[in-house]
């Protein structure tokens, strides 16, 4: 039942991850599936039955006397399964991706990496942390606690639905740890409930006692509650600060005894969730990006709900259209900040309607700027670019337009029609001008498309069922070549193209090129 409803949940959020679905050819199945029972295909006589088979001559049952070798695996420990939200067929990448990796090191590869600069490499990592793949080694403990820290860095990214709904399909009750992230990611949600109902009859399953008081008041078992919170006072269970707010969620007269309340040091979700219970909403403009979903809800404002959703869309983390139709919601009744990019978006939304060439104009710079000074450049485009193909722009608003073109998906098909001497232009055709260029990202970016050589440990990671491993050390090195290290931007979108990655190597090219990062 969980599973299913955090599959609905997800269908609506898997569109806001542009998934970098080149199929891998080095991965390619070039022969059809087998039978499941190949000797009855041999022996069908076309009548979907079997006719008596001549005898043959079989070799011996034995070649010698010695015991055959066989794998032991504790009942216990269950068949290996498939865990992810997004199939191969839309991936492109095999289910082996992490077969034969370490568990820990993938832990400690994915908790690691740092949150990606371009647009490109968050698209990629969401496609390796949502994809269904098999369990590292095959063992299903080993793919649950990866499954975790897969759901772990979403939460980070602020892709709440995909986290839960991949915490639920992995089941949330295997370990404490499991649990507890499910409920953090349901505090955050609003889903509270369900994860409240399943603590309330297995205690256990946490040793947060603030979690098992806030579940227990929420089933109306206030006195059980009550003791819970004087027990976990008696003994130092809990932070003063955390125990003074659940004594004002069970007591709102507490609120006028006096006792001040103190926001955590580092705010957690049951926190944030109780402040907010108590009528005390906790403003989320400095807090992890997680808790920007609370304010996409009707209760916050117009302004935060924008401000919100601008923030999870630079991660990657909202739909496109959930975005646009919040800037275009209402009139803007102030100016200054996100007004002035909603009053901009808005006008040009407008002269696009019209169809008229001088509003477009006249327009879209106002507009282009709003969106670079909220690095939303990449959304602005997958929104507005097809639109910019008719008109017949000049000056600078034309030279907009074929950016826009150029970072969209439809990137190549644009590229073709151009007939700019330009670098990116090249590199959106998957080719390269005759002469390097100058530049620092320009030449880098060159090499990687010209006739750089593939690192080493990349071909034997695959070689090795390791290919996860070979995204996130590619990722990490895109990372860095973004922030101005040359040499590993090269490295990375030449270990991109070599993975068969083709298309998100060339959007990170251009990006790369094109966005001031």
């Amino acid at each position: 039942m969980l599973a299913g409803h955090g599959q609905r949940r997800i269908g609506r959020l898997l569109g806001a991850f542009a998934v970098a679905a080149l199929p891998l050819a080095a991965f390619a199945q070039s022969q059809p599936p087998l039978s499941v029972i190949d000797w009855l295909d041999t022996q069908m006589d076309g009548t979907g039955s079997t006719g008596a088979a001549a005898p043959v001559a079989e070799p011996p049952v034995a070649t010698s006397a010695r015991a055959p070798d066989v794998s032991v695996q504790s009942l216990e420990e269950g068949g290996p399964r498939d865990i992810g939200l997004v199939p191969p067929r839309i991936t492109g990448l095999p289910r082996d991706i992490w077969t034969g990796s370490d568990p820990e090191r993938l832990t400690r590869m994915i908790s690691a990496l740092p949150d990606p600069a371009l647009p490109a490499a968050l698209s990629l990592l969401y496609t390796l942390l949502l994809a269904e793949a098999g369990a590292p080694g095959g063992k299903s403990s080993a793919g649950d606690a990866l499954a975790l820290t897969r759901a772990k860095k979403l939460v980070r990214l602020g892709a709440l639905d995909p986290a839960l709904a991949l915490m639920e399909q992995t089941g949330v009750t295997i370990t404490s740890d499991h649990f507890d992230l499910w409920m953090q990611i349901s505090l955050l949600t609003g889903t509270e409930d369900r994860a409240c109902t399943v603590l309330n009859d297995a205690p256990q399953l946490t040793k947060d006692y603030a979690a098992r008081i806030f579940c227990g008041a929420r089933a109306g078992n206030w006195d059980n509650a009550a003791l819970t919170l004087g027990s976990a006072k008696a003994l130092n269970l809990l932070p003063q600060e955390t125990l003074n707010l659940l004594e004002h969620f069970l007591d709102p007269e507490a609120l006028d005894a006096g006792v001040p309340l103190v926001l955590p040091r580092a705010m957690d979700p049951l926190s944030f969730r109780l402040f907010e219970t108590i009528g005390e909403p906790v403003p989320t403009g400095n807090l992890p990006l997680q808790y920007a979903v609370a304010d996409l809800r009707d209760l916050s404002g117009w302004k935060a709900q924008i401000e919100a959703a601008e923030r999870l869309s630079r991660w990657g983390a909202l739909p496109d259209n959930r975005l646009l139709g919040l800037y275009t919601d209402r009139r803007p009744a102030a100016s200054g900040g996100v007004w002035d990019r909603v009053a901009a978006l808005q006008r040009f939304e407008t002269a696009l309607k019209t169809g008229s060439v001088e509003a477009i104009s006249k327009t879209l710079p106002p507009a282009w700027e709003g969106m670079t000074e909220a690095r939303l450049e990449v959304t602005f485009a997958a929104l507005f670019a097809e639109a910019l193909k008719g008109p017949a722009l000049e000056g600078r608003a034309a030279r907009i337009a074929a950016d826009m073109l150029l970072l969209s998906p439809a990137y190549e098909t644009a590229a073709n029609t151009m007939a700019e001497d330009r670098l990116p232009v090249w590199i959106a055709r998957g080719e390269v001008p005759p002469r390097r260029p100058s530049g620092m990202t320009e030449g880098a970016v060159y090499d990687a498309f010209a006739a750089a050589p593939v690192r080493d440990d990349l071909t034997e990671l695959v070689s090795q069922q390791r290919l996860g491993e070979a995204i996130l050390k590619t990722l990490s090195q895109l990372h860095s070549g973004s922030d101005g290290n040359a040499p590993a931007l090269t490295e990375a979108l030449v270990g991109l193209r070599a993975l068969g990655l083709e298309d998100a190597a060339r959007r990170a090219a251009l990006q790369a090129l094109l966005l001031d990062r």
